[in-house]
C-alpha cells in the first residue's frame, strides 16, 4: 500500500542536496540518517560485543554482577523509545550537547547496546562447547580461541543483532525528535540538530499540504 501511494509521487526535486518549501528534498535528512546510524553502530557495537564476550566466556554463570547486567539489559530492551528521548533530552540536550546530532547518537547508541549485547551473548552461547576444547587442545590460549575460533562462528547471530539494531535506527522518531531536533538542513557538524528521515517523514504526514511527498519519503524509508 506505502509503495502504491509513494512510488507515483517520487520525482527528481525530492533528491535535491537543499531543502525548500518547494521541493520537500529528502537528502538532508538522509544524510544525517546515515551519519546517526553509522556512528552509533560504531558506539555501540563494540561495547556491546565485549560485554557480550565478558558475560559468556569469562564470567561464572553464577556471577551476581552478571545477573544484574543481564536484568539490566533484558529490562532496557522492552522501554518504549520515548523514554529514551526523554532520558537523552535531559541528559545530553539539557546538560550537555543540546540539539545536536551527537546527543541523538548517544541516545540511540543507549537504545540499541541492550539488543547487541543480548544476542552476541546467545549467539556466542550456541557455539559447540567441543570448538572451545578442541583449540585449547592445539595450543591456543583463551584470547586467540575467542578471536579465531569463537567469534568467527558466532558471526552470523552477531550480524543479525546488529541489522535488527540498526533497523531500530534507521525507523526511529520519538526519541530523535528529542535530542538532534527537527532542523530541515545537513547538520554542519556533531554538535549541530538536523532531523532524520524517519522524522522527515513524520513532519510531512502531520501537514496536510504535504500528504504525498509523505508517502514518496515513506518509499524511501522502506527501501532503505
Amino acid at each position: 500500500y506505502t509503495l502504491a501511494q509513494g512510488i507515483p509521487h517520487i520525482d527528481a526535486d525530492m533528491f535535491s542536496w537543499t531543502w525548500t518549501k518547494e521541493n520537500q528534498s529528502i537528502i538532508p535528512a538522509l544524510v544525517n540518517t546515515l551519519v546517526v546510524a553509522a556512528l552509533s553502530l560504531a558506539i555501540a557495537v563494540p561495547i556491546g560485543v565485549f560485554a557480550a564476550i565478558f558475560m559468556a566466556e569469562y564470567a561464572k554463570s553464577t556471577n551476581v554482577f552478571v545477573k544484574i547486567v543481564r536484568m539490566a539489559a533484558e529490562t532496557l530492551s522492552g522501554i518504549p523509545s520515548i523514554v529514551y528521548g526523554i532520558f537523552g533530552n535531559i541528559l545530553f540536550v539539557g546538560i550537555l550537547f543540546g540539539y545536536s546530532l551527537l546527543s541523538g547518537i548517544l541516545t540511540m547508541s543507549i537504545m540499541m547496546l541492550p539488543l547487541i549485547m543480548r544476542t552476541t551473548e546467545e549467539a556466542l552461547k550456541a557455539v559447540p562447547d567441543s570448538f572451545r576444547e578442541g583449540s585449547f587442545a592445539l595450543g591456543a590460549g583463551k584470547l586467540r580461541t575467542i578471536f579465531k575460533i569463537i567469534l568467527p562462528s558466532a558471526m552470523s547471530g552477531i550480524i543479525s543483532g546488529v541489522i535488527l539494531s540498526l533497523g531500530r535506527i534507521v525507523g526511529e522518531t520519538a526519541a530523535l525528535i528529542y535530542t538532534a531536533g527537527t532542523a530541515t538542513n545537513v547538520a554542519g557538524g556533531f554538535l549541530k540538530g538536523g532531523e532524520t528521515l524517519s522524522i522527515h517523514v513524520y513532519i510531512l504526514a502531520t501537514n496536510a499540504l504535504y500528504e504525498k511527498e509523505a508517502w514518496a519519503a515513506a518509499v524511501v524509508l522502506i527501501a532503505l
